[in-house]
């Protein structure tokens, strides 16, 4: 009676292990997963975004930092023949000095010229307040993930960078770049750029003669990736950016990144798969008499099969759902702290929280095939003479 008790306590043990292993594999999958989501999501905005719309920069722009271009290139870029609108627009963090590391782009200012605006595909939805008018200066819209960072209220001043503005509306969340920025008029933004600029610069150019980029809008019909290269081609000094460029430059790079991010949380499951092997194998071992006197009574080859890798995929589900929970609490801690600097690095869908408990349970069977078919292929005879 103590041998069979302290076997059952063997296994139980071996058991709860084994699904403790697999939770932190889950865990590791949801926590890493909800960085990737987040990534992809803004990925995928910034592919809607860019889609039927060329951006320009200077030619000496690079990605961490923007040189300003003057107002008046906006005549060359008009006359390039495809070209049906073009707006200068401005963007640039909202906090000058960056000090911390951002998963995604960092809180931006945001502004661009209203005279396109009926050409924009992109449209942003308010959960309060509305737009401003163009002509409004001192007036900001926030974006979502920023209202705690701000306390934003309709109504009330934020500050950004030393001065106060009203805040005429709250964004509805878009999963994309927008819910991380902050809409001004662009006198506004041009002041913001300006000030930035090193002094003997300043001296040199006013405030309201520079931007930092432009929005060039296509005719209909014309390619935003051609217009792209005929404008890098007649234009001098700019540096022409189409649909396809983001997807180069940006979208696939992101993608090769999220992918590193599965696959190091996929190896960490591998980790749990052997557990399940070693626990399902060493409990088969134990119950071999049993397995013996199932055969003996009747029990078929697959109703013996089905059992055990029935016992591996509960395994693997009790494994998910507590790695889905624990993950879902860090994703949640972790969000909420980082909040109130306005760069939530997590985003949890259905998506990756249903595939991740229907992986652990494929994992869980999967990993109990090979001891399944070890308690198939056991001899009657031999296992009803085990003591």
């Amino acid at each position: 009676m103590f041998e069979i008790l302290k076997n059952m306590f063997r296994r139980k043990l071996r058991t709860s292990l084994t699904v403790f292993g697999i939770a932190i594999g889950i865990l590791a999958l949801v926590v890493m997963g909800g960085i990737a989501e987040k990534l992809n999501l803004l990925v995928d905005g910034g592919v809607r975004y860019y889609s039927d719309k060329v951006q320009i920069s200077s030619a000496e722009s690079s990605f961490i930092a923007s040189t300003p271009l003057r107002l008046e290139r906006k005549k060359d870029l008009t006359k390039v023949d495809g070209a049906r609108c073009v707006a200068a627009s401005i963007g640039t963090t909202l906090e000058k000095d960056l000090t911390a590391v951002s998963f995604g782009p960092p809180p931006l200012i945001v502004a661009q010229e209203p005279q396109c605006d009926q050409y924009e595909s992109f449209k942003l939805n308010f959960t309060d307040g509305g737009e401003f008018s163009s002509e409004e200066t001192g007036k900001v819209v926030v974006g979502s993930d920023i209202v705690k960072k701000l306390d934003a209220k309709v109504g009330q001043k934020v500050t950004i960078r030393d001065k106060d503005y009203e805040v005429a509306g709250i964004l509805e969340k878009t999963f994309t770049s927008p819910d991380n920025s902050v809409l001004m008029s662009f006198f506004d933004a041009q002041k913001i750029i300006h000030a930035d600029l090193p002094e003997i610069i300043k001296t040199q150019i006013k405030a309201n003669s520079i931007t930092d980029g432009f929005v060039v809008y296509p005719d209909n019909g014309i390619n935003p990736d051609e217009l792209a290269n005929k404008i890098s081609e007649e234009v001098s000094g700019v540096k022409a950016l189409g649909p396809k460029a983001f997807e180069d430059q940006i979208a696939s790079t992101v993608r090769t990144f999220t992918s590193i991010i599965y696959g190091i949380a996929v190896i960490s499951l591998l980790v749990g798969t052997l557990s399940i092997i070693n626990t399902m194998t060493m409990s088969i071992s134990e119950r071999t008499k049993e397995i013996g006197i199932k055969k003996a009574i009747g029990a078929k080859p697959r109703q013996i099969l089905a059992e055990y890798l029935a016992e591996a995929g509960i395994i693997g589900f009790l494994g998910g759902v507590i790695g889905i929970g624990f993950g879902s609490l860090v994703v949640y801690l972790v969000n909420g702290f980082m909040e109130q600097t306005g760069d939530k690095i997590f985003l949890l869908t259905p998506r990756l929280l249903w595939s991740s408990l229907i992986f652990s349970v494929l994992l869980g069977v999967v990993a109990g095939i090979y001891p399944a078919m070890h308690a198939v292929r056991i001899n009657i005879v031999k296992s009803l003479r085990e003591e």
